[in-house]
């Protein structure tokens, strides 16, 4: 079977500018692909990618909130996720909701789970950051647009 060459292709093209400013088009046709999809895919991953929904508690609210994310698989049950908000100055919504929660859910490939919530930091951040950008390049470039916030890194292990 032939082995499908999106995802390289989804790596060179993330590595260009243009695709930052194209990041709010971007996300309105991943909340379509998932809601026609009921949850079981996204953008990403039609493009061979890995996607998450991740659902955590607004911090202020209390209420459930949803966004879909590119994640960096860490093993089995483990997912890292970078707080990179397209190379943008400030830090992404969610990740302030995550740095207030212990517990989030995931839901990707029609599976719904628990995951524990670690904010990464010290020699562990660095680790994963290397993980990271080694897994998806584009993360360097939007690092180098957000200067000088550094992306908040976090590990979510199933429960």
């Amino acid at each position: 079977m032939p082995r499908n060459p999106l995802p390289a292709v989804g790596r060179a093209i993330a590595r260009r500018p243009l695709v930052m400013r194209a990041a709010p088009a971007i996300a309105r046709f991943e909340r379509l692909v998932r809601r026609i999809t009921r949850g079981r895919r996204g953008v990403l991953d039609l493009a061979g990618l890995p996607s998450i929904e991740l659902t955590v508690t607004g911090r202020k609210s209390g209420l459930p909130r949803t966004v879909s994310l590119l994640y960096v698989p860490d093993g089995p049950g483990t997912y890292f996720l970078v707080g990179s908000n397209w190379g943008r100055p400030g830090h992404p919504v969610w990740s302030a909701n995550l740095n207030a929660a212990d517990h989030a859910e995931i839901h990707s490939g029609g599976e719904r789970f628990k995951v524990r919530v670690r904010r990464l930091a010290g020699a562990d951040r660095a680790a994963a950051w290397e993980r990271a950008v080694a897994y998806w390049p584009g993360y360097a470039m939007e690092a180098r647009l957000a200067r000088p916030r550094e992306f908040r890194l976090y590990e979510l292990t199933r429960i």
